[in-house]
């Protein structure tokens, strides 16, 4: 269980914030994976699970924290500080975008974390790549902006129906991430139009 320091810590939505950690010494993992966080908490231990929100893990990798006031851990680690060592364990997952395809990601809330990392990993090795966010706001909005400079196609959807009869999604493979209503509904939509959902890397955050 490697003890890693924070070396940024970044509010980056609504209850949102990122947190980058250095990658202890022989740690493979990419974006669409996942991390275990152990902390004690109040004399309690309290563990957390957090997806890997950077396109790789050279030198440091970076974790999207949704903050539920109403919860421990969240509130707790961002309190941290910077240098802070924080319990680490993974990475945990068989979802992982290595770089070597098309994409389209389906992401609401916390989702957008392994979003923007498939997106940004699919920019460097020159894939096409689109974003589909399940509402207007989205965490992560630098990234986003960086990414549609970057020719990343990113959709604020309140209609993922009609978001998706308009997508070509037989040419690349489809990613979906976010709390379990969520992912009801976006595999509802792709259903409709056709999908084969064995074919589709889906990974479910439990309910909201």
């Amino acid at each position: 269980m490697p003890s890693l320091p924070i070396t940024r810590i970044e509010t980056v939505g609504e209850r949102t914030v990122a947190i980058e950690v250095e990658t202890p010494a022989d740690f493979e993992a990419y974006p669409g994976q996942f991390v275990l966080v152990r902390a004690t908490v109040d004399g309690e231990e309290e563990t957390g699970y957090y997806t890997i929100s950077s396109p790789d893990v050279a030198g440091s990798f970076e974790m999207t924290v949704a903050v539920d006031p109403d919860g421990t851990l969240g509130p707790w680690l961002v309190e941290r500080t910077l240098g802070e060592e924080i319990t680490v364990e993974g990475p945990f997952g068989d979802i992982q975008y290595t770089g070597d395809s098309d994409a389209f990601v389906f992401a609401r809330g916390p989702g957008i974390g392994p979003a923007v990392g498939i997106a940004e990993r699919a920019r460097q090795f020159g894939h096409d790549v689109t974003i589909v966010h399940g509402g207007p706001n989205p965490p992560h909005g630098k990234r986003l902006a960086m990414l549609e400079d970057r020719g990343a196609t990113v959709i604020r959807s309140e209609d993922l129906g009609s978001t998706v009869e308009s997508l070509a999604l037989e040419s690349a493979i489809t990613y979906v991430f976010g709390f379990q209503e969520f992912v009801d509904e976006t595999k509802e939509a792709l259903t409709a139009v056709g999908v084969d959902l064995a074919a589709v890397e889906i990974e479910s955050f439990g309910p909201a």
